[in-house]
């Protein structure tokens, strides 16, 4: 058996060695020193480690009796709070010294400090925090000139392009690490509202989030957010956010306000299963289907229909509803894009304004009144609020924002999102409506609520 291996060893050496030349051959002294340094060089400056913390109180009972707080204390920092902290990156994008990073790495953050590469730190302050796309803005307090990164198109990418992954991974400090674009739009990642991201093999480990993904330009191509592992660390699947979105929320908080002002359609879209491909008529699932219109809104003046079938975007095709969310979000306000769409298999074109969705005062109040509400902070409809929270179908009613940490409302369920749209047979149409219904003693609280276009009735006790 030995000999018989040894034999095989020989006849594959021989076989290398009979093959041509230019086929194996040791690299050359400059070869070998090709290095990926100058581009780590010109990028690494304006990438930030980031370093957020926040207080977070654990309530214990005993900390009612005044006396053991006499004895063991109980204010901020001492027994009964806890700091947590957290770790991450972030990109200066601005020589102001705007920095992006992702929303769950300063989430709740009462502090935040940045560390360059040059090893200063800095104070920073969010600016701007867009939940639907896991992206927020920061702005360092100093009046300095700071390096920063220039957006690359990332729809200029394709498969294949080579790209470094810079971060602060598990708190180590600012890493290196390079790899090639894996895949583009991938539209199942589950981690925000617009699910089109890029993916990559380059090594991503928790606390990358918030750094960059730059092509051999030095430029930015996306934003490092999360990462698919069985075990915690990188096994080589990544995904960034494109820096087409980045560019949009980047410009949003340059022009002031507190929120990212996007196109809206005025439509509600599913994506193409392939059941719905089938009664169609279709070859395979793709495109995005409209499913309702709201009235007046840019969609119905474009003439769309429910049952359209939206298959390109200013000649980009469009492979599901998330693609087109994408595109369409990151299209600049004021112009008009065009759709190509299908319908009753005919191919026809609609040409949408790009213009904001309008906004009404939302009169947001906290319900303080005993009542299943009581911790819940409500605001009155409108298309904006809508469509920054993705309700459809939606008639009437108030909508649920935020509830109190603790609170009535929080403990029975209620989430972001719930539009309550009748108590004990009272319509719900305005917050000041919710807010006299919630001061109103009462036995029992009978309570319509939408959640996720599901309409459901529950019943609390009073």
């Amino acid at each position: 058996m030995i000999r018989f291996i040894a034999t095989a060893l020989a006849l594959i050496v021989a076989s290398v060695a009979a093959a041509p030349a230019q086929d194996r051959r040791v690299p050359t002294a400059n070869e070998v020193r090709l290095s990926y340094s100058p581009i780590v060089k010109h990028v690494s400056p304006a990438v930030v480690n980031v370093y957020a913390a926040k207080t977070v109180q654990t309530r214990n009972p005993l900390f009612d009796d005044p006396i053991f707080r006499r004895f063991f204390g109980g204010g901020p920092g001492g027994p009964g709070n806890q700091v947590q902290r957290s770790l991450g990156s972030g990109v200066i994008v601005d020589p102001t010294g705007l920095i992006i990073t992702n929303v769950h790495v300063i989430e709740g953050a009462d502090e935040i400090k940045v560390s360059l590469s040059d090893k200063r730190e800095f104070e920073a302050t969010v600016v701007l925090k867009d939940p639907r796309t896991d992206l927020a803005i920061m702005r360092i307090k100093d009046g300095a000139a700071f390096p920063f990164l220039e957006f690359a198109n990332s729809d200029a990418l394709e498969v294949g392009d080579l790209v470094l992954a810079i971060g602060n991974p598990f708190g180590v400090g600012q890493t290196v690490t390079h790899g090639i674009v894996s895949a583009l739009a991938r539209t199942q990642v589950g981690v925000s509202d617009y699910q089109f991201f890029i993916q990559t093999d380059a090594a991503i480990n928790p606390g990358n989030s918030g750094g960059a993904l730059v092509d051999f330009n030095g430029r930015l191509v996306g934003i490092n957010t999360a990462i698919f592992s069985r075990s915690g660390g990188s096994q080589g699947v990544g995904f960034a956010i494109p820096a087409n979105m980045v560019r949009v929320v980047v410009a949003s908080a340059k022009a002031g306000g507190s929120g990212v002002r996007r196109p809206w359609l005025g439509a509600n879209l599913q994506s193409v299963t392939a059941d719905i491909a089938d009664s169609m008529g279709l070859k395979r699932p793709a495109g995005a289907l409209v499913s309702n219109v709201k009235p007046d809104g840019p969609a119905a003046k474009a003439g769309l229909k429910a049952g359209d079938l939206i298959v390109s975007i200013d000649g980009q095709d469009v492979d599901d509803s998330n693609a087109f969310d994408y595109r369409f979000a990151t299209k600049p306000l004021g112009g008009a894009a065009k759709l190509g769409i299908l319908r009753a298999g005919k191919e026809m074109a609609a040409t949408v304004e790009l213009a904001t969705a309008p906004d009404a005062p939302r009169d947001e109040i906290t319900i303080q009144s005993r009542s299943p509400f009581f911790g819940a902070r409500v605001a009155n409809l409108s298309p904006a609020l809508a469509d920054e929270l993705q309700l459809q179908n939606v008639d009437n009613g108030v909508v649920i924002v935020s509830t109190d940490d603790g609170s009535v409302a929080g403990n029975l369920g209620f989430q972001r999102g719930d539009v309550i749209q009748e108590v004990n047979g009272a319509r719900v149409d305005k917050t000041r409506d919710l807010d006299r219904i919630a001061r109103t003693p009462s036995n029992g609280w009978r309570i319509v609520i939408l959640r996720r276009g599901q309409k459901i009735s529950a019943m609390f006790g009073g």
